[in-house]
């Protein structure tokens, strides 16, 4: 395929996203109008299915297939960093000298740690209920941890983060998710359809159906996926040195 072909290909691709794109924008409800199917429809599948947070009804419930998604596209990316940035040959690992931390620094990072760690905790357990969920409680989980790297130092770090516990905690969210699936398909109904458990008492933590086990799974498939992948990155600028050539 030559040049001017490949040219031609874009254009033409381009030119039918943006016809879709401009055809789609001019039939969109009238901006502050009273026409919102989608958004209506939505919220009245969470009411039904006892779900306080409808953004989490759509996540977890609604379009639990999607999110399997994009937790698929997170969990590649984690595999693929641990596969590109492992120890090759040619490098070795020298243990790192702790630097000196200014006392105010130290004193903030160790303060707020254990508070930033119980926030996404918090925010993954009452996902179905108030604002947040598993995506985002589990980056604020995963980084607090990484404050004792700023207070402390590159070991005091590595000794609560064992990289390989969190590879395999990864590894059982995933496959928990996908088991909740199955779990439907055994018991005569579609593949993540929230008709496993009850959907509880409005706005408890046992509410939702299936919601809350969905937003846990992703809470922890999140949180360890960002730990492997800033461990990994840490690696290479902290430990793994460039063996010398013979």
């Amino acid at each position: 395929m030559n040049r001017r072909t490949r040219l031609w290909l874009v254009a033409s691709g381009g030119a039918g996203l943006a016809a879709l794109l401009v055809a789609a924008c001019l039939d969109l409800p009238r901006f502050g109008g009273d026409r919102h199917p989608y958004g209506d429809r939505a919220v009245a599948t969470s009411l039904a299915r006892r779900t306080a947070n409808t953004i989490s009804s759509v996540n977890f419930d609604q379009r639990a297939f999607d999110t399997l998604g994009e937790m698929t596209i997170l969990f590649a990316a984690v595999l693929g960093c641990v596969v590109l940035l492992r120890q090759t040959r040619d490098e070795h690992r020298a243990r790192p000298a702790p630097e000196p931390v200014a006392l105010p620094v130290r004193r903030y990072a160790l303060a707020v740690l254990p508070v930033a760690l119980l926030t996404g905790l918090y925010v993954i357990a009452h996902g179905q209920l108030s604002p947040g969920g598993g995506f985002q409680g589990g980056v604020v989980a995963a980084t607090s941890l990484h404050l004792l790297y700023l207070g402390a130092d590159y070991r005091a770090l590595e000794r609560i983060r064992p990289v390989g516990l969190y590879e395999v905690g990864d590894a059982l969210a995933v496959s928990a998710y996908l088991v909740t699936g199955i779990a439907g398909l055994i018991g005569g109904t579609a593949f993540l359809a929230n008709t496993l458990l009850p959907y509880g008492t409005f706005n408890t933590l046992s509410s939702g159906g299936t919601v809350p086990l969905l937003n846990a799974a992703v809470g922890m498939e999140v949180a360890c996926a960002v730990v492997v992948l800033l461990a990994r990155f840490l690696d290479q600028a902290v430990e793994i040195e460039e063996g010398e050539s013979t």
